[in-house]
């Protein structure tokens, strides 16, 4: 409607709902009457005394005899007030409500209340436009211009109500800009929920459920309010139109939110704060949004964060993420994702957690077709530094650091835990596989730990694996070895003049293999050559292949042992032979990582077909599904990590003499990992540069500490300590 129309006077508090969408023998208020906070029996009509001192207070009502109130009314706390429709007022007593220095009396004054429910000792004070909304008990609601919903409100959830057109229904397109990964919002949706619908679009029976799905979640019928629940603090706001506001959540000075739902708790407050604007979403628990923040069609996990005049527009933010002053368009976020800074930019991009985009990074900005179809793909632990530009379609296994340049062209880097480089002084991309194992201990090491740490959901709906290794990496691991072997030997050859285009891969394989084993001298005198990873025809150079593949090695050694033990430990009474017997089977090649959970491929593709089979109807049956994979999920890892030792070992039955062997080296390998994660921190303590901003050392480790002090250095020392007795003990067990 673009005009100002005149209606009759019965249309401001009455008609709700329209005619044709109102059951024969309902009324108007059949809906809210079952939403609302109390039972009819506990509200009266007014006494004629009463309305005599409300109109004396300069109160007004369309009819007096649809107000109602319960015993405890005291009429002194209502003063200069409009009345229209039914309107419900809770238990009203002379009494202060404080919120932080904050305190009002209970009471309604100053204000325009249109067919509402209120609950007990609410105060509501120069709210211009209240209208059809039921507000939970001890809220405050202050200086707000426009408050309301609409008779077909959705709140933030992607469905149509009666009567509707499809056309109205909301998407959010995900992933990519074209629309072609779009999905349904719903409250209550995670980041695995949101991958299956978004990645998985060639499987049509699993799309056309999933809207079913949806839809079916909701009530369609027409006539729901607004709700709040207790203890809600909303105040210096512009419009709220169409929101439910859940418990304990505090609302101050937001310009507009419109069509959202907004959950909170006790436990985990949800807070919005001055100049935001947020627009078709749904927010999760214990979220804060502060500062100018922009959001149109967007999910926010629980406890995720929009700060500093960040925009999040067509995307996912999943779990314990954050994303402050920067431009995000597009997106599928998994949980644990930072972007701090201004001017970084991420569009059309899946991220699967654990990640950080540095300022001025521009990831997929770049276009470099003459579509807007491209899409970025990133495993978790991702990580450009800063000022990096990343052109679309790019792919990049877990934990890749890429350093700061320009890259020139799409990449599909395969080695994980590895930092790129674009050397543009000797035009060459250069590739160091497994630098965060060899050089940056200490932060490899304290992800785990550090985004543990930060997990303060209570609601923990969506399962996350932590781990940097873990069954995902650890495929990417032994894929990266087997390239580095093909690699090497190729450049062996190119190096002596033989030619390799007759030869197999395997043959490839095993020259490779003995090279990077045996020979560190020879492999350091040959140009290695990574493939297939830049779209250009320049040099790719893999720097360190030979400590880079001996890393890889004890990675693998590494979590398949510290997995067994766990194991182990777990099992008091279990001996090798047991273990053996229990964990025995294929290695699991493919894992899926779905929002941040990883499950084995058959099980993504059994849940697919029992999706779109009919054979999960809802939701909820699908989180049950999610809930009961994860509870397996620690046995899956540990016969995956079994059946990785025997191929370590090289023998399908590996004897006691080869655990107790594999035993004594995790051991090694666990002590390699506290002294890097001193190494790698003392470094910055050995800086010249760093140290030349102290007068002396003693200022300098009075500022910072001292290294050995360090909380999470001291962390690793015990559990090294800790992991030595254990291996120790379960050394004996035959």
């Amino acid at each position: 409607m673009d005009k100002v129309i005149v209606v009759p006077q019965e249309n401001i508090g009455k008609n709700f709902i329209p005619a044709e969408y109102l059951p024969p023998d309902k009324d108007e208020y059949y809906l809210r009457n079952k939403q609302t906070h109390q039972q009819a029996s506990g509200w009266r009509h007014l006494k004629s005394d009463e309305v005599e001192r409300l109109v004396k207070n300069d109160n007004t009502a369309d009819n007096w005899d649809e107000i109602f109130v319960t015993d405890e009314f005291d009429t002194n706390q209502i003063k200069n007030t409009r009345f229209f429709g039914l309107v419900r007022i809770g238990r009203l007593r002379s009494v202060i409500l404080q919120h932080h220095d904050l305190r009002l009396p209970a009471g309604i004054t100053n204000s325009l209340i249109i067919s509402c429910d209120i609950g007990d000792d609410v105060a509501i004070h120069n709210v211009h436009y209240l209208s059809h909304y039921i507000i939970g008990n001890s809220c405050i609601l202050f200086n707000i211009q426009e408050m309301h919903t609409t008779d077909h409100s959705k709140f933030g959830n992607g469905i149509i109500k009666e009567g509707e057109p499809e056309n109205v229904r909301t998407w959010i397109d995900l992933m990519n800009e074209t629309g072609c990964r779009r999905i349904l919002p719903f409250d209550g949706m995670i980041a695995a929920d949101a991958y299956l619908w978004a990645k998985f679009v060639d499987d049509s029976a699993l799309q056309e459920n999933l809207k079913c799905m949806t839809q079916d979640s909701f009530d369609n019928r027409r006539g729901f309010y607004g709700t709040t629940g207790e203890h809600c603090v909303i105040k210096n706001s512009l419009i709220l139109k169409d929101v439910k506001i859940s418990s304990y959540c505090y609302i101050k000075g937001a310009n507009k939110l419109k069509n959202l739902t907004i959950n909170s708790s006790e436990k985990e407050p949800t807070q919005i704060g001055e100049g935001v604007e947020l627009v078709n979403g749904i927010i999760g628990y214990g979220c804060h949004i502060f500062y100018g923040c922009k959001a149109v069609k967007f999910i926010l996990g629980n406890n995720s964060n929009l700060k500093y005049g960040a925009r999040l527009i067509n995307s996912f933010l999943g779990d314990n993420s954050t994303i402050s002053c920067c431009e995000v368009l597009n997106n599928l976020i998994f949980p644990a994702h930072e972007q701090h800074h201004n001017n970084s930019f991420l569009i059309a991009s899946v991220v699967m957690g654990q990640s950080n985009i540095a300022a001025g990074a521009t990831i997929g900005s770049n276009h470099n077709s003459r579509a807007n179809d491209n899409e970025i793909q990133a495993g978790r632990g991702f990580w450009p530094g800063l000022c990096t530009s990343v052109k679309h379609s790019c792919r990049f296994a877990s934990f890749v650091l890429l350093s700061k340049s320009d890259y020139p062209a799409e990449l599909d880097v395969p080695l994980p835990f590895s930092l790129v480089n674009n050397n543009v002084s000797k035009d060459r991309l250069e590739i160091m596989p497994a630098y965060w194992w060899l050089y940056n201990m200490f932060a490899l090491a304290r992800n785990s730990w550090k985004f543990q740490n930060r997990d303060k959901r209570v609601h923990k709906i969506q399962n996350i694996e932590f781990e940097p290794l873990a069954p995902d990496t650890v495929e990417e691991i032994i894929i990266a070895r087997s390239l580095l072997e093909i690699w090497t030997a190729k450049a062996d050859f190119r190096h002596k003049g033989i030619s390799v285009e007759t030869m197999k891969e395997e043959e490839l394989s095993e020259h490779g293999r003995k090279l990077l084993t045996s020979n560190d001298e020879a492999v350091g005198k040959i140009e290695v050559l990574g493939e297939n990873i830049e779209n250009t025809k320049r040099k790719i150079l893999i720097l360190k292949p030979y400590s880079s593949y001996h890393a890889y090695g004890d990675m693998l050694h590494y979590y398949a042992l510290k997995l067994l033990l766990t194991y182990m430990q777990s099992n008091p009474g279990a001996t090798f032979s047991d273990m053996c017997k229990q964990l025995r089977g294929e290695r699991q090649k493919r894992w899926v990582n779905l929002g941040g959970q990883l499950i084995r491929e058959e099980d993504a593709a059994r849940l697919r077909s029992d999706i779109g089979s009919g054979s999960l109807k809802t939701w909820a049956e699908v989180h049950k599904r999610y809930k009961e994979l994860w509870d397996r999920y620690t046995l899956d890892k540990q016969k995956h990590a079994f059946a990785l030792f025997c191929e370590l070992m090289q023998n399908e039955n590996p004897s006691f003499s080869d655990w107790k062997t594999a035993i004594e080296k995790s051991v090694s390998i666990q002590k390699f990992v506290n002294d890097q994660v001193y190494i790698s921190r003392k470094k910055d303590y050995e800086n010249p540069f760093k140290q030349k901003t102290f007068r002396n050392m003693d200022e300098m480790e009075s500022a910072l500490g001292k290294v050995e002090n360090n909380s999470f250095i001291v962390q690793v020392r015990q559990e090294t300590k800790d992991f030595e007795i254990l291996a120790a003990e379960i050394g004996k067990r035959k």
